[in-house]
């Protein structure tokens, strides 16, 4: 897809209504729906007949799963793919295994009375679809094998050379990312050793009801101990605390190296809630330690306010590189702002925020 050209997708979901539904939001869109499919199965064959931009995912399907199908058209025929997922504790996790599949991104299906909710969801569908859409087809693909690689690494740099690092004292890390963002703030905190002793405050943009899963996730994966931040919540070293989905996280004080959180539902920033912008700008006028800002893959321009905060207040800050972002948005924003200090693949942001907390 280039240009002005409009995308073109295919839909795949076993429901002949919800079929029905997605292609016509779409379509009104101005996306272009390419071919309909009922299975995993004929999803992967309307992806090697059309070659679309983009895929809309159904997970529970007959014959061919949404993850088995996902696994295939990574393999076969690289293609941007946007899991569309229950609000469920099972669904959720069958949706980040979806991402641990190579989809991008996923988007809420709303309960209830679906053509109604369908309808006031439109705008973001599309918007989500578009964003997916314009992800590079090969970058979702290779994160699980950085992801693997990333977490022998830090095992490595936990039992070697990395044990004998002197970092400065109380640093804190804010991440802001969105699309393509799951499984490359995983690969981050993985390689992160207990050793920084960091205060981590992670941004990414996910609706309620899976930021929870997602620090769970995280949890299971890093030395730190993630949970899903709430309200009056304080983070301490070895911590880390995921912004919880529709709720902004501000950074509201810091005492005795601990940072303090909370949760509004003041209006979204940057049409989205929780907002990077919100969480790094509140640090930045805050924490009075050591403070590291580093924006990763995503649509849109969240973040580089905050960006610019975190310099102004003399942080360090970082941003994930156009190679290995799945949309080089967020971090090529932040990185027009002339603020940013480093830019790095995913692979070696862990070692680069490590850098910036090291005692020189």
């Amino acid at each position: 897809m280039g240009g002005d050209q409009s995308p073109r997708a295919v839909v795949a979901d076993d429901s002949h209504f919800m079929r029905s539904v997605i292609s016509g939001i779409l379509v009104d869109g101005g996306i272009d729906v390419a071919a309909k499919a009922r299975d995993g199965r004929e999803a992967v064959e309307a992806v090697a007949d059309h070659d679309p931009d983009v895929v809309t995912m159904d997970v529970e399907m007959p014959r061919m799963d949404g993850i088995e199908a996902t696994e295939r058209i990574a393999a076969e025929h690289p293609t941007p793919i946007l899991v569309l997922s229950a609000h469920t504790d099972e669904n959720a996790d069958v949706t980040f295994e979806a991402l641990d599949s190579g989809a991008v991104d996923f988007f809420r299906k709303p309960g209830g009375e679906v053509s109604m909710e369908m309808s006031r969801l439109e705008d973001r569908l599309v918007d989500t679809v578009r964003s997916v859409a314009a992800a590079d087809r090969t970058i979702a693909q290779g994160v699980s094998s950085v992801r693997s690689a990333g977490t022998a690494a830090t095992a490595t740099a936990a039992t070697g050379a990395g044990t004998a690092t002197e970092y400065v004292d109380d640093p804190t890390v804010v991440i802001g990312s969105s699309t393509g963002g799951p499984t490359v703030v995983e690969t981050v905190l993985s390689e992160l050793p207990l050793a920084a002793d960091l205060r981590v405050l992670v941004v990414q943009h996910m609706p309620d009801g899976f930021t929870g899963r997602f620090a769970e996730r995280l949890d299971a994966r890093s030395e730190y101990a993630v949970s899903e931040a709430t309200d009056g919540a304080r983070v301490g070293g070895g911590e880390a605390v995921i912004a919880a989905g529709d709720y902004h996280m501000a950074v509201d004080s810091y005492r005795t190296g601990r940072v303090g959180v909370s949760l509004t539902r003041d209006p979204p920033v940057n049409n989205v809630r929780p907002a990077v912008d919100v969480t790094m700008e509140t640090a930045a006028a805050t924490v009075d330690g050591p403070l590291v800002g580093v924006v990763l893959t995503g649509m849109g321009e969240d973040g580089a306010a905050g960006i610019e905060a975190i310099a102004e207040a003399g942080g360090t800050t970082l941003a994930q590189d156009e190679a290995t972002s799945a949309v080089f948005g967020m971090p090529k924003r932040a990185i027009e702002t002339g603020c940013v200090d480093g830019v790095a693949p995913v692979d070696d942001v862990a070692a680069a925020i490590l850098d910036a907390c090291e005692v020189t």
